[in-house]
């Protein structure tokens, strides 16, 4: 089971959890990320390009089925504007093991920071900005390849 949806609503953390729970695996790992509240971020928008962002992450959880024995991938991002500590995205893994749920989930959110096309700004007291890759994101995705 691949699951990949980009909307604007809310994530619902316990159906995600709950569809890969379903299918019986040993296994599940998930990584929740939220609108961080440093540097005076008030909020993050995120926008991206509808049908390309979708392909780029159902490819993305293809190459992680291809990778791993998973019986479950979920990739579940927002778009739009969030204020600072909502949910922006799920990645959920289900495996007979932990292991390939832990490192496939891993691999996931790691990948996913480069190689989704997300345009994201931040919003501040003062003014927005738009957010530049990090190196750092770089550095964890390459450790995949």
């Amino acid at each position: 089971m691949i699951r990949v949806s980009v909307d604007p609503a809310p994530i619902a953390l316990g159906v995600e959890v709950a569809a890969l729970e379903e299918g019986g695996a040993g296994g599940v790992a998930t990584f929740t990320g939220v609108v961080r509240t440093d540097d005076g971020v008030e909020a993050l928008e995120l926008e991206h390009y509808p049908g390309m962002t979708e392909a780029a992450l159902c490819a993305l959880a293809e190459a992680a089925v291809a990778r791993w024995n998973l019986l479950g991938v979920s990739i579940v991002h927002r778009v739009g504007r969030m204020t600072a500590g909502e949910r922006i995205v799920f990645v959920g893994t289900a495996a007979a093991h932990r292991r390939e749920a832990l490192d496939s989930c891993a691999y996931l959110i790691d990948r996913l920071k480069t190689d989704a096309p997300f345009w994201k700004r931040e919003w501040l007291a003062g003014g927005t900005r738009w957010v530049e890759p990090r190196a750092g994101d770089e550095e964890a995705a390459a450790v995949w390849s």
